[in-house]
């Protein structure tokens, strides 16, 4: 499967990377680092992530990548990152297209 990123999923990534540089700027690279071979794994194994529970739709998949939730759609070929949420954040339908 091919793995795409949202607008809104790129700028919440970068979003956090900022805010993790300016204290430290090394665990701002690890962390986006681990985050890109997290969801890249989503090409192989698109299922692995736990379904959203405010969504509830078996298609629409969430895996965690402290402190944040990569929210995602599984399609017939390929799987978008659709955002990424804080844990603490309060959930917004308009992020994953007001389903």
């Amino acid at each position: 499967m091919k793995v795409i990123w949202s607008p809104v999923a790129e700028t919440r990534a970068l979003e956090a990377v900022d805010y993790i540089a300016k204290e430290r700027p090394q665990a701002a690279a690890m962390w986006l680092q681990e985050l890109l071979a997290r969801v890249a794994t989503l090409d192989r194994f698109a299922k692995r992530g736990r379904v959203v529970a405010e969504i509830g739709h078996e298609a629409y998949r969430e895996l965690f990548h402290a402190p944040y939730r990569v929210i995602y759609r599984v399609d017939q070929t390929t799987v978008v990152i659709l955002t990424l949420r804080h844990s603490r954040r309060e959930w917004d339908d308009s992020e994953v297209g007001g389903v």
